[in-house]
């Protein structure tokens, strides 16, 4: 019988998040105000987009919370989409998500301009984004507002990393908003391969198991994989493959069954 996972929901501290939101979000627009002119048609490492349209998505990322705040909240009926189902919602989108993507592109002026107004957006939403029971009618059917709160913080700590690599400057990210992200993405895997037989371990922030199999019950688990979480991250979000992370050395995986490439990424 397959196994199903008896994990108890995660929860997330408003206040760490919002705090952990504004100063990830104050990150990247500092890490863009010091970008060259030239810098723009720079490949983005996302297949197609050049960094320019990585700011356009990431400005648009953040102007999203604001924008479905607008709506009206939706009536309740239904359980929300959780931070799991989110991780495993975006895929099938993907195709919609490059469209609005570019079209917010062509719309952009200036891109320093476009994140100034972005990260400045963010901070009159609070009292809404943290209001307990709060709704909003995000794309996958509603949403808590504070765990779409959450999903903004993997959006701009991902592609922090990929403003980063793509153009060579460093981009500081916020301890709490890398907690968060390491967990969100432990637990979209623990829900994507549920099971207890491998232990996932994204120290200091993340332990998951998942894969069926034989249950651990004490001592050292015989299936455990191990990285940092910024490896953890590109994992997850398909920017590091499997094999190459274990040929850098860059994952531990020891036991028969600590091989997750076959449910990696947890997200596109």
């Amino acid at each position: 019988m397959p196994q199903t996972s008896r994990r108890r929901v995660r929860t997330y501290d408003p206040d760490r998040t919002w705090s952990a939101l504004l100063a990830q979000a104050g990150h990247v627009r500092d890490a863009v105000k010091e970008l060259a002119p030239e810098a723009y048609a720079r490949e983005s490492g996302l297949p197609g987009w050049d960094v320019r349209t990585l700011v356009a998505h990431i400005a648009r990322q953040a102007n999203l919370l604001g924008v479905l705040l607008a709506e009206p909240e939706p009536v309740p009926g239904g359980k929300p989409t959780g931070l799991d189902e989110w991780t495993q919602a975006t895929g099938p989108i993907a195709d919609q998500l490059d469209a609005s993507t570019r079209a917010a592109e062509q719309a952009m002026g200036d891109p320093v301009a476009a994140i100034d107004a972005a990260v400045d957006g963010l901070g009159p939403l609070r009292a809404q984004a943290l209001r307990p029971g709060r709704l909003i009618p995000e794309p996958f059917g509603g949403m808590r507002a504070l765990d779409f709160t959450v999903t903004r913080l993997v959006e701009l700590v991902v592609h922090s990393d990929d403003l980063a690599r793509a153009t060579g400057r460093e981009v500081a990210f916020d301890r709490q908003a890398v907690a968060a992200v390491a967990r969100v993405l432990a637990d979209g895997l623990a829900a994507k391969a549920p099971g207890n037989a491998v232990e996932v371990r994204v120290p200091p922030y993340a332990a998951v198991q998942c894969v069926e199999g034989p249950r651990h019950t004490r001592g050292t688990p015989p299936n455990v994989v191990e990285t940092d979480p910024l490896t953890w991250i590109r994992l997850a979000t398909g920017r590091t493959g499997w094999a190459e992370a274990l040929a850098a050395a860059a994952v531990a995986a020891s036991g028969e069954r600590a091989d997750l490439g076959p449910y990696l990424p947890v997200m596109r």
